[in-house]
Protein backbone atom coordinates (compact mmCIF):
# COMPACT_ATOMS: atom_id res chain seq x y z
CA UNK A 1 0.00 0.00 0.00
CA UNK A 2 1.54 3.26 -1.10
CA UNK A 3 1.12 7.08 0.37
CA UNK A 4 -27.25 37.97 -43.74
CA UNK A 5 -27.57 34.45 -44.38
CA UNK A 6 -24.96 34.73 -41.56
CA UNK A 7 -27.67 36.52 -39.35
CA UNK A 8 -29.52 32.84 -39.03
CA UNK A 9 -26.48 31.37 -37.77
CA UNK A 10 -27.07 30.69 -33.58
CA UNK A 11 -24.36 31.08 -31.16
CA UNK A 12 -24.09 27.35 -28.95
CA UNK A 13 -25.75 27.52 -25.83
CA UNK A 14 -24.40 27.83 -22.23
CA UNK A 15 -22.00 25.16 -21.56
CA UNK A 16 -24.37 23.19 -19.04
CA UNK A 17 -24.33 23.61 -15.40
CA UNK A 18 -22.50 20.91 -14.48
CA UNK A 19 -19.71 22.25 -15.93
CA UNK A 20 -16.72 20.54 -17.57
CA UNK A 21 -16.25 16.82 -16.16
CA UNK A 22 -13.47 15.18 -18.25
CA UNK A 23 -12.59 12.42 -16.83
CA UNK A 24 -8.97 10.75 -18.57
CA UNK A 25 -9.79 6.94 -19.09
CA UNK A 26 -7.82 4.74 -16.80
CA UNK A 27 -4.35 2.72 -18.11
CA UNK A 28 -4.11 -1.31 -18.25
CA UNK A 29 -4.48 -1.90 -14.70
CA UNK A 30 -6.02 -4.42 -12.49
CA UNK A 31 -8.86 -3.63 -9.65
CA UNK A 32 -10.17 -5.63 -7.17
CA UNK A 33 -13.07 -4.62 -5.07
CA UNK A 34 -14.59 -6.16 -1.87
CA UNK A 35 -17.84 -4.46 -0.91
CA UNK A 36 -20.36 -5.34 2.24
CA UNK A 37 -23.44 -4.76 0.47
CA UNK A 38 -25.48 -6.06 -2.78
CA UNK A 39 -25.98 -2.43 -3.95
CA UNK A 40 -22.18 -1.41 -4.07
CA UNK A 41 -21.49 -4.65 -5.35
CA UNK A 42 -23.60 -4.04 -8.88
CA UNK A 43 -22.59 -0.28 -9.06
CA UNK A 44 -18.89 -1.56 -9.32
CA UNK A 45 -19.84 -4.05 -11.50
CA UNK A 46 -21.92 -1.57 -13.54
CA UNK A 47 -18.47 1.18 -13.28
CA UNK A 48 -16.35 -2.10 -15.02
CA UNK A 49 -18.55 -1.86 -18.49
CA UNK A 50 -18.00 2.12 -18.58
CA UNK A 51 -15.84 3.19 -21.62
CA UNK A 52 -12.64 4.62 -19.48
CA UNK A 53 -12.40 1.57 -17.51
CA UNK A 54 -12.11 -0.68 -20.86
CA UNK A 55 -8.14 -1.29 -20.31
CA UNK A 56 -8.93 -2.20 -16.69
CA UNK A 57 -9.46 -5.56 -15.32
CA UNK A 58 -12.04 -4.76 -12.51
CA UNK A 59 -13.66 -8.00 -10.29
CA UNK A 60 -16.28 -7.64 -7.63
CA UNK A 61 -15.96 -9.55 -4.44
CA UNK A 62 -17.86 -9.96 -1.11
CA UNK A 63 -16.95 -9.46 2.54
CA UNK A 64 -15.49 -5.87 3.17
CA UNK A 65 -11.67 -5.21 3.90
CA UNK A 66 -11.79 -8.84 5.64
CA UNK A 67 -12.02 -10.75 2.48
CA UNK A 68 -9.36 -8.24 1.19
CA UNK A 69 -6.99 -9.49 4.16
CA UNK A 70 -7.76 -12.73 3.97
CA UNK A 71 -7.26 -13.22 0.07
CA UNK A 72 -3.93 -11.11 0.13
CA UNK A 73 -2.56 -13.69 2.59
CA UNK A 74 -2.45 -16.15 -0.41
CA UNK A 75 -2.30 -13.91 -3.90
CA UNK A 76 -0.70 -11.00 -4.98
CA UNK A 77 -2.45 -7.41 -5.03
CA UNK A 78 -3.63 -5.79 -7.85
CA UNK A 79 -2.76 -2.18 -8.42
CA UNK A 80 -5.78 -0.78 -7.25
CA UNK A 81 -7.98 -2.27 -4.33
CA UNK A 82 -11.65 -0.95 -3.62
CA UNK A 83 -12.74 -1.48 -0.15
CA UNK A 84 -16.54 -0.62 0.95
CA UNK A 85 -16.91 0.06 5.22
CA UNK A 86 -19.94 0.31 7.29
CA UNK A 87 -19.65 2.37 10.30
CA UNK A 88 -19.01 -0.40 12.87
CA UNK A 89 -16.51 -1.69 11.13
CA UNK A 90 -12.88 -1.02 12.74
CA UNK A 91 -11.51 0.44 9.27
CA UNK A 92 -8.05 1.74 10.82
CA UNK A 93 -7.48 -1.61 12.22
CA UNK A 94 -8.19 -3.29 8.64
CA UNK A 95 -6.06 -0.94 6.91
CA UNK A 96 -2.63 -1.14 9.40
CA UNK A 97 -3.50 -5.02 8.55
CA UNK A 98 -4.29 -5.00 5.04
CA UNK A 99 -1.09 -3.39 4.70
CA UNK A 100 1.33 -5.84 6.24
CA UNK A 101 -0.04 -8.02 2.73
CA UNK A 102 0.19 -5.61 0.21
CA UNK A 103 2.65 -5.04 -2.20
CA UNK A 104 4.47 -1.56 -2.87
CA UNK A 105 2.75 0.77 -5.07
CA UNK A 106 -0.71 -0.66 -5.07
CA UNK A 107 -3.64 2.03 -4.87
CA UNK A 108 -6.45 1.74 -2.18
CA UNK A 109 -10.02 3.41 -2.41
CA UNK A 110 -12.02 3.16 1.34
CA UNK A 111 -16.18 3.76 0.11
CA UNK A 112 -17.16 4.73 3.48
CA UNK A 113 -20.39 6.14 5.19
CA UNK A 114 -21.22 9.44 6.66
CA UNK A 115 -21.22 7.64 9.84
CA UNK A 116 -17.55 6.64 9.59
CA UNK A 117 -15.79 7.19 12.58
CA UNK A 118 -12.60 7.20 11.41
CA UNK A 119 -10.94 10.75 10.57
CA UNK A 120 -9.42 11.56 6.97
CA UNK A 121 -6.18 12.24 7.76
CA UNK A 122 -5.93 8.91 9.49
CA UNK A 123 -7.12 7.12 6.33
CA UNK A 124 -4.71 8.94 4.46
CA UNK A 125 -1.81 8.69 6.82
CA UNK A 126 -2.29 4.52 6.48
CA UNK A 127 -2.12 4.56 2.46
CA UNK A 128 -5.30 5.43 1.45
CA UNK A 129 -5.38 7.03 -2.00
CA UNK A 130 -9.39 8.34 -1.83
CA UNK A 131 -12.19 8.26 0.16
CA UNK A 132 -15.67 8.60 -0.89
CA UNK A 133 -18.89 8.36 1.21
CA UNK A 134 -21.52 6.03 0.14
CA UNK A 135 -23.77 4.98 -1.45
CA UNK A 136 -21.81 6.02 -4.52
CA UNK A 137 -23.08 6.14 -8.18
CA UNK A 138 -21.25 4.48 -11.24
CA UNK A 139 -19.67 7.50 -12.19
CA UNK A 140 -17.82 8.15 -8.71
CA UNK A 141 -16.32 4.63 -9.23
CA UNK A 142 -14.93 5.49 -12.48
CA UNK A 143 -13.83 8.82 -11.64
CA UNK A 144 -11.93 7.48 -8.40
CA UNK A 145 -10.13 4.69 -10.31
CA UNK A 146 -9.18 6.87 -13.37
CA UNK A 147 -8.23 9.61 -11.13
CA UNK A 148 -5.72 7.73 -9.23
CA UNK A 149 -3.38 7.88 -12.44
CA UNK A 150 -4.39 11.18 -14.23
CA UNK A 151 -3.91 12.91 -11.03
CA UNK A 152 -1.02 11.45 -9.99
CA UNK A 153 1.71 10.42 -12.83
CA UNK A 154 3.57 12.98 -14.69
CA UNK A 155 1.63 11.98 -18.31
CA UNK A 156 -0.54 13.84 -20.28
CA UNK A 157 -4.09 11.85 -20.81
CA UNK A 158 -5.84 13.55 -23.99
CA UNK A 159 -9.01 14.68 -24.25
CA UNK A 160 -10.58 13.03 -27.76
CA UNK A 161 -13.69 14.75 -29.77
CA UNK A 162 -14.52 13.09 -32.81
CA UNK A 163 -16.55 14.68 -35.59
CA UNK A 164 -19.06 12.91 -38.09
CA UNK A 165 -21.53 13.80 -40.18
CA UNK A 166 -24.94 12.90 -40.11
CA UNK A 167 -25.52 12.07 -43.64
CA UNK A 168 -22.22 12.67 -46.38
CA UNK A 169 -21.64 15.83 -47.58
CA UNK A 170 -22.80 17.94 -44.87
CA UNK A 171 -19.53 19.82 -44.34
CA UNK A 172 -18.64 17.83 -41.43
CA UNK A 173 -14.84 17.57 -42.05
CA UNK A 174 -14.94 21.61 -42.91
CA UNK A 175 -16.84 21.32 -39.54
CA UNK A 176 -13.69 19.27 -37.60
CA UNK A 177 -10.91 21.20 -39.23
CA UNK A 178 -12.32 24.84 -38.34
CA UNK A 179 -13.27 23.60 -34.82
CA UNK A 180 -10.05 22.26 -34.42
CA UNK A 181 -7.99 25.64 -35.76
CA UNK A 182 -10.11 27.43 -33.25
CA UNK A 183 -9.00 25.00 -30.61
CA UNK A 184 -5.24 25.21 -31.27
CA UNK A 185 -5.19 28.92 -32.33
CA UNK A 186 -7.82 30.93 -30.30
CA UNK A 187 -7.58 28.36 -27.14
CA UNK A 188 -4.23 27.76 -27.01
CA UNK A 189 -4.09 23.94 -26.71
CA UNK A 190 -1.58 22.28 -28.19
CA UNK A 191 -4.14 19.40 -31.11
CA UNK A 192 -3.89 17.14 -33.27
CA UNK A 193 -6.41 16.52 -35.97
CA UNK A 194 -6.71 13.20 -37.56
CA UNK A 195 -7.85 12.59 -41.01
CA UNK A 196 -9.56 8.91 -40.77
CA UNK A 197 -11.44 9.22 -44.01
CA UNK A 198 -8.02 7.11 -45.63
CA UNK A 199 -9.51 7.24 -49.23
CA UNK A 200 -10.77 10.33 -49.18
CA UNK A 201 -10.04 12.86 -46.66
CA UNK A 202 -9.82 16.60 -47.07
CA UNK A 203 -7.81 17.55 -44.12
CA UNK A 204 -4.46 18.17 -46.20
CA UNK A 205 -6.45 19.89 -49.03
CA UNK A 206 -8.05 22.49 -46.08
CA UNK A 207 -4.90 23.21 -44.61
CA UNK A 208 -2.94 23.77 -47.72
CA UNK A 209 -0.90 20.54 -46.60
CA UNK A 210 0.75 17.28 -48.57
CA UNK A 211 2.75 15.46 -46.34
CA UNK A 212 4.46 12.40 -47.47
CA UNK A 213 3.63 10.44 -44.24
CA UNK A 214 0.29 10.23 -42.04
CA UNK A 215 -2.16 7.94 -40.76
CA UNK A 216 -1.79 5.13 -42.96
CA UNK A 217 2.00 4.99 -42.06
CA UNK A 218 0.66 4.30 -38.44
CA UNK A 219 -1.68 1.56 -39.23
CA UNK A 220 -0.11 -0.33 -41.20
CA UNK A 221 2.73 -0.36 -39.16
CA UNK A 222 1.69 -0.82 -35.43
CA UNK A 223 4.86 -2.81 -34.27
CA UNK A 224 6.40 0.91 -34.97
CA UNK A 225 3.72 3.18 -32.58
CA UNK A 226 5.73 4.99 -30.46
CA UNK A 227 5.77 8.95 -29.49
CA UNK A 228 8.71 9.71 -31.17
CA UNK A 229 7.48 7.76 -34.25
CA UNK A 230 3.99 9.32 -34.23
CA UNK A 231 5.87 12.58 -34.24
CA UNK A 232 7.26 11.93 -37.03
CA UNK A 233 4.36 11.52 -39.05
CA UNK A 234 2.88 14.68 -37.55
CA UNK A 235 2.40 17.84 -40.43
CA UNK A 236 2.67 21.32 -38.97
CA UNK A 237 -0.55 23.23 -39.10
CA UNK A 238 0.01 25.95 -36.92
CA UNK A 239 1.80 26.70 -34.09
CA UNK A 240 0.04 24.28 -31.58
CA UNK A 241 -1.58 22.41 -34.44
CA UNK A 242 -0.51 19.54 -36.62
CA UNK A 243 -1.93 17.05 -38.43
CA UNK A 244 -1.87 13.14 -38.72
CA UNK A 245 -2.83 13.53 -42.37
CA UNK A 246 -4.85 10.47 -44.81
CA UNK A 247 -3.08 9.19 -47.51
CA UNK A 248 -6.35 9.72 -49.91
CA UNK A 249 -5.09 7.24 -52.36
CA UNK A 250 -7.29 4.25 -53.99
CA UNK A 251 -4.22 2.06 -54.75
CA UNK A 252 -5.63 -0.10 -51.82
CA UNK A 253 -8.89 -1.08 -50.18
CA UNK A 254 -8.72 0.15 -46.37
CA UNK A 255 -10.41 -2.38 -44.32
CA UNK A 256 -9.68 -2.80 -40.69
CA UNK A 257 -10.34 -4.27 -37.37
CA UNK A 258 -12.20 -2.78 -34.09
CA UNK A 259 -9.10 -2.38 -33.01
CA UNK A 260 -7.13 -1.29 -35.32
CA UNK A 261 -6.76 2.79 -34.67
CA UNK A 262 -6.36 2.26 -30.77
CA UNK A 263 -3.10 2.09 -30.42
CA UNK A 264 -2.32 5.14 -32.66
CA UNK A 265 -5.33 6.91 -29.91
CA UNK A 266 -3.53 6.13 -27.06
CA UNK A 267 -0.19 7.19 -28.21
CA UNK A 268 -0.99 10.35 -29.12
CA UNK A 269 -3.32 10.84 -26.02
CA UNK A 270 0.09 10.71 -24.37
CA UNK A 271 1.63 14.03 -25.54
CA UNK A 272 -1.21 15.80 -27.19
CA UNK A 273 -3.88 17.59 -24.90
CA UNK A 274 -6.56 17.90 -27.46
CA UNK A 275 -7.42 14.69 -30.64
CA UNK A 276 -9.74 15.92 -33.07
CA UNK A 277 -10.73 13.03 -35.06
CA UNK A 278 -12.92 13.44 -38.74
CA UNK A 279 -14.44 9.88 -38.93
CA UNK A 280 -15.98 9.79 -42.03
CA UNK A 281 -19.48 8.88 -42.63
CA UNK A 282 -19.90 4.86 -42.31
CA UNK A 283 -20.32 2.46 -39.88
CA UNK A 284 -17.96 -0.36 -39.22
CA UNK A 285 -16.84 -1.61 -36.19
CA UNK A 286 -14.00 0.30 -36.17
CA UNK A 287 -15.95 3.78 -36.76
CA UNK A 288 -18.38 2.86 -34.38
CA UNK A 289 -15.26 2.28 -31.44
CA UNK A 290 -14.14 5.56 -32.46
CA UNK A 291 -17.28 7.49 -31.30
CA UNK A 292 -17.85 5.35 -28.25
CA UNK A 293 -14.52 5.86 -27.20
CA UNK A 294 -14.15 9.50 -27.54
CA UNK A 295 -14.61 11.95 -24.74
CA UNK A 296 -16.87 14.04 -26.42
CA UNK A 297 -18.91 13.68 -29.98
CA UNK A 298 -20.42 16.17 -32.33
CA UNK A 299 -22.79 15.05 -35.11
CA UNK A 300 -22.72 17.82 -37.87
CA UNK A 301 -26.38 17.18 -39.92
CA UNK A 302 -28.58 19.43 -42.32
CA UNK A 303 -32.09 20.59 -42.08
CA UNK A 304 -33.37 17.40 -43.87
CA UNK A 305 -35.33 14.27 -42.90
CA UNK A 306 -32.71 11.74 -43.97
CA UNK A 307 -30.36 14.17 -41.57
CA UNK A 308 -33.23 14.23 -39.02
CA UNK A 309 -33.33 10.23 -38.69
CA UNK A 310 -29.62 9.50 -38.65
CA UNK A 311 -28.99 12.11 -36.11
CA UNK A 312 -31.80 10.63 -33.84
CA UNK A 313 -30.22 7.15 -34.04
CA UNK A 314 -27.11 8.25 -33.89
CA UNK A 315 -27.96 9.69 -30.61
CA UNK A 316 -29.88 7.35 -29.09
CA UNK A 317 -27.26 4.42 -29.81
CA UNK A 318 -24.46 6.71 -28.15
CA UNK A 319 -25.90 7.43 -25.07
CA UNK A 320 -27.27 3.80 -24.83
CA UNK A 321 -23.16 3.05 -25.53
CA UNK A 322 -21.86 5.62 -23.01
CA UNK A 323 -24.79 5.73 -20.09
CA UNK A 324 -22.25 7.88 -18.04
CA UNK A 325 -20.92 10.10 -20.46
CA UNK A 326 -22.37 13.06 -21.63
CA UNK A 327 -24.67 13.04 -24.59
CA UNK A 328 -23.06 13.61 -27.94
CA UNK A 329 -23.82 17.13 -28.90
CA UNK A 330 -25.14 18.32 -32.72
CA UNK A 331 -24.90 21.07 -35.08
CA UNK A 332 -26.68 21.66 -38.14
CA UNK A 333 -24.85 23.03 -40.88
CA UNK A 334 -25.71 24.89 -44.19
CA UNK A 335 -28.92 26.37 -43.18
CA UNK A 336 -30.62 28.57 -45.36
CA UNK A 337 -29.49 27.14 -49.05
CA UNK A 338 -31.67 29.14 -51.63
CA UNK A 339 -34.73 27.49 -52.72
CA UNK A 340 -33.65 23.94 -50.63
CA UNK A 341 -36.77 23.32 -48.61
CA UNK A 342 -35.62 22.79 -44.70
CA UNK A 343 -37.36 21.55 -41.78
CA UNK A 344 -37.88 24.07 -39.01
CA UNK A 345 -35.23 24.09 -36.66
CA UNK A 346 -38.05 23.47 -33.38
CA UNK A 347 -39.14 20.55 -35.21
CA UNK A 348 -35.78 19.12 -36.03
CA UNK A 349 -35.01 19.81 -32.46
CA UNK A 350 -38.20 18.01 -31.16
CA UNK A 351 -37.35 14.94 -33.09
CA UNK A 352 -34.15 14.55 -31.95
CA UNK A 353 -34.93 15.63 -28.66
CA UNK A 354 -32.31 17.89 -27.39
CA UNK A 355 -31.35 21.15 -29.17
CA UNK A 356 -28.43 21.96 -31.34
CA UNK A 357 -25.67 23.38 -29.70
CA UNK A 358 -25.09 26.18 -33.22
CA UNK A 359 -26.36 26.52 -36.26
CA UNK A 360 -24.02 27.40 -38.98
CA UNK A 361 -25.65 29.85 -42.39
CA UNK A 362 -24.98 28.29 -45.63
CA UNK A 363 -22.72 30.82 -47.18
CA UNK A 364 -21.46 28.94 -50.51
CA UNK A 365 -18.84 32.24 -51.57
CA UNK A 366 -17.04 32.33 -47.81
CA UNK A 367 -16.72 28.79 -47.61
CA UNK A 368 -16.02 27.78 -51.27
CA UNK A 369 -13.07 30.62 -51.48
CA UNK A 370 -11.58 28.91 -48.20
CA UNK A 371 -11.43 25.48 -49.16
CA UNK A 372 -9.96 26.34 -52.66
CA UNK A 373 -7.42 27.98 -51.13
CA UNK A 374 -6.55 25.36 -48.13
CA UNK A 375 -7.46 28.11 -45.31
CA UNK A 376 -9.66 28.23 -42.55
CA UNK A 377 -13.21 30.41 -42.14
CA UNK A 378 -11.21 32.53 -39.28
CA UNK A 379 -7.82 32.74 -42.01
CA UNK A 380 -10.70 34.48 -45.04
CA UNK A 381 -12.55 36.21 -42.67
CA UNK A 382 -11.50 36.68 -38.74
CA UNK A 383 -15.10 38.33 -38.19
CA UNK A 384 -17.16 35.94 -39.90
CA UNK A 385 -20.23 34.88 -38.04
CA UNK A 386 -19.53 31.08 -38.43
CA UNK A 387 -15.83 31.53 -37.41
CA UNK A 388 -16.90 33.02 -34.56
CA UNK A 389 -19.44 29.73 -34.31
CA UNK A 390 -16.34 27.78 -34.66
CA UNK A 391 -14.97 29.02 -31.60
CA UNK A 392 -17.94 28.94 -29.51
CA UNK A 393 -18.36 25.55 -30.18
CA UNK A 394 -14.80 24.75 -29.64
CA UNK A 395 -15.18 25.61 -25.81
CA UNK A 396 -18.21 23.94 -25.87
CA UNK A 397 -16.27 20.73 -26.66
CA UNK A 398 -13.15 21.42 -24.37
CA UNK A 399 -14.55 22.90 -21.39
CA UNK A 400 -12.90 26.12 -21.60
CA UNK A 401 -15.36 28.92 -20.72
CA UNK A 402 -16.06 32.22 -22.54
CA UNK A 403 -13.73 34.57 -20.49
CA UNK A 404 -15.69 37.35 -18.57
CA UNK A 405 -15.75 40.74 -19.24
CA UNK A 406 -14.43 43.23 -17.09
CA UNK A 407 -16.65 44.81 -15.06
CA UNK A 408 -17.40 48.24 -17.09
CA UNK A 409 -15.81 47.12 -19.91
CA UNK A 410 -19.22 48.05 -22.05
CA UNK A 411 -18.64 51.76 -21.23
CA UNK A 412 -14.61 51.87 -22.68
CA UNK A 413 -15.93 52.95 -26.19
CA UNK A 414 -18.21 55.99 -24.85
CA UNK A 415 -15.11 56.78 -22.24
CA UNK A 416 -12.67 56.40 -24.86
CA UNK A 417 -14.73 59.01 -27.23
CA UNK A 418 -15.52 61.22 -24.03
CA UNK A 419 -11.49 61.27 -23.52
CA UNK A 420 -10.55 61.92 -27.00
CA UNK A 421 -13.19 64.87 -26.79
CA UNK A 422 -11.50 66.52 -23.84
CA UNK A 423 -7.90 65.70 -25.40
CA UNK A 424 -9.18 68.00 -28.09
CA UNK A 425 -10.93 70.90 -26.21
Amino acid sequence: MSRDPQDQEQQPDAPPSHGDDYIAPAPRISAQAFCETQATAATVRSAAEDRRLTKAHLSVHMGGIAAAIEAYHKAPTPNVIILETQAQTDILAGLDELASVCDPGTRVIVIGSANDLAPYRELVRRGVNDYVIGPVQVIDVVRSICSLFSASEAVTVGRMIAVIGAKGGVGASTVAHNVAWAIARDLAMDSVVIDLDLAFGTAGLDYNQDPLQGIANAVFSPEKLDSSYMERLLAKCGDNLSLLAAPAALDQVYDFGADAFDSIFDTLRMTTPCIVLDVPHQWTAWTRRALVGADDILIVAEPDLANMRNTKNMMNMLKSARPNDRPPQYCLNQIGMAKRPEIELKAFAKTVESQPIATIAFDSKTFGHAANNGQMIAEVDDSHRAAKTFLQIARRLTGRPEPKKARGAFLQPILGKLRGQRGAA
